[in-house]
């Protein structure tokens, strides 16, 4: 009894893919069918589609999505966020990040299963290419069992050039979300010898990414990625996973038709081994939760089909917690869920005033460094003073400047302003007021930034004038 339990937990001792010896233990899943597998293939084709449709996508002629990390601008569904934004950026990151981190309390890996980009090239672009090339799981084991002849030979350089072609058009529109599907065009038809450099890097990424999907495989989930490494501290026992009723379904025996198996005191799980070999990640659920676990429903469909076989109920393997099978309880909003939603929501909140105080101009205005106030004439004092405005539009902004106060006029440099869109613009102008206005040394101004009639900023600044005994004796000179 004691060598049986030290077997039944050895798979503790060692990651589901790694022989006794260290030696990998290759992943042949057999492809899933079933209700959720269909829900999955919904989800996983609409966001391929996103994914290669978004690029060409544009408003008011920009990307709609753009994460141009070298010249530090991002386009996040049509809306510029420039180096000034990065706050706004940085908190929405942040409240992506708390989103992922509640969701995994309360639905475990779920994100993994149905959303990862690893997960959905690989099952249903890659795998789905290699099980048309190689055939199922049992034919494409056989294949790389026997030794090489010409069909196994075709089939395998049929397969990993495929692979490597779907490889490099992807890179290319990662690519797309950095520099603009326009400027990729522009590389691809220019050709390799007008930029080699590049060329030669699109190539290494290629072959980056073609190694993950080709080689890696399940082991990007099970040891590279770090959100899974993150699973085994979120979950608790009030977690939604994937999980195996050992109530109803132990102790576990094969099926026979001819037996009474109520009476034989059997659990309805007939062995059959259905939910270990559709696992993309070559587990056995049925021994708890696991970190290599990412919940992408397949046992549950390979369980529900052998239920209805066997005549017994489906969710023998279903999403539930572990705390619901054991008690038979269910899901209890606790402390830490509390806390994790309230932080959500305040930061939600706080990103939702940030946009609602966005401006389309962002504009700052400085007096001339180390100038002070002259006589413009013998009614008025002047300053002088430099604008600098970001135009976060996608169009040309003309730009004029106002002041509240009745006795003072602007006087702009070189002409009206005229911002490009997406760019920084800069102007000098004198501020003009009469003498009679300024009684103290620093008089507090107010800017408005208008645009084709509309205020876009509003901006304080200081007017240097004389002192008082200054101001008092000039204007009794007069």
């Amino acid at each position: 009894m004691k060598e049986f339990e030290e077997e039944e937990e050895s798979f503790r001792d060692r990651v589901s893919t790694i022989a006794e010896d260290g030696k990998r233990l290759w992943v042949y899943p057999k492809r899933p069918q079933g209700k959720l597998f269909k829900y999955r293939n919904l989800t996983a084709y609409f966001l391929l589609f996103v994914f290669f449709i978004t690029p060409f996508i544009k408003v008011n002629g920009d990307p709609l999505m753009l994460f141009n990390i070298l010249e530090r601008q991002f386009i996040i569904f049509g809306v510029v966020f420039f180096p000034q934004d990065f706050h706004i950026f940085v908190l929405s990151m942040i409240t992506f990040i708390v989103f992922v981190v509640l969701f995994t309390v309360i639905f475990g890996r779920i994100f993994c299963g149905w959303i990862c980009p690893q997960t959905i090239f690989m099952e249903f672009l890659y795998r789905q290419i290699e099980y048309f090339i190689e055939g199922n799981h049992s034919h494409q084991r056989k294949l790389d069992d026997r030794s090489m002849d010409f069909d196994k030979l075709w089939r395998k350089t049929l397969k990993h050039i495929v692979f490597y072609l779907i490889s490099l058009v992807t890179v290319y529109f990662f690519l797309a979300y950095i520099i603009g599907m326009d400027s990729v065009l522009e590389h691809i038809s220019a050709g390799p010898a007008a930029n080699p450099a590049g060329f030669i890097g699109m190539l290494i990424f290629a072959a980056i990414h073609y190694l993950v999907f080709a080689k890696l495989r399940e082991q990007v989930c099970i040891i590279i990625c770090p959100y899974g490494r993150l699973q085994g501290v979120l979950l608790d026992r009030n977690s939604i996973l994937v999980s195996y009723d050992y109530k109803r379904g132990e102790p576990r025996a094969k099926y026979n038709p001819l037996e009474d198996r109520d009476k034989a005191v059997k659990g309805d799980c007939v062995d059959c081994n259905s939910c270990v070999l559709v696992c993309p990640t070559g587990i056995d659920i049925r021994n708890g939760t696991q970190l290599e676990c990412i919940n992408c429903t397949a046992c549950i469909d390979a369980c529900d089909n052998v239920m209805d076989r066997v005549h017994k109920p489906k969710g023998l393997i279903r999403y539930a917690s572990e705390r619901s099978i054991a008690e038979g309880t269910k899901l209890k909003f606790n402390i830490r869920i509390l806390f994790y939603s309230v932080v959500l929501s305040g930061l939600l909140i706080l990103i939702g005033y940030l946009f609602s105080i966005r401006t389309d101009i962002e504009s700052t205005i400085l007096r001339m460094p180390g100038s002070m106030y002259q006589e413009y004439d013998s009614l008025h004092y002047s300053n002088i003073y430099t604008i600098r405005l970001i135009n976060k539009t996608r169009r040309d902004l003309p730009v004029e400047l106002l002041i509240d106060e009745k006795d003072g006029f602007i006087k702009m440099m070189g002409g009206p302003l005229m911002v490009a869109k997406g760019q920084v613009g800069k102007a000098t102008f004198l501020l003009v007021m009469e003498k009679s206005m300024v009684t103290k040394s620093l008089t507090e101004i107010e800017f408005k930034v208008m645009s084709n009639g509309r205020e876009m900023d509003e901006i304080e600044a200081t007017f240097v004038g004389p002192n008082a005994l200054d101001a008092g004796k000039a204007r009794e000179s007069e």
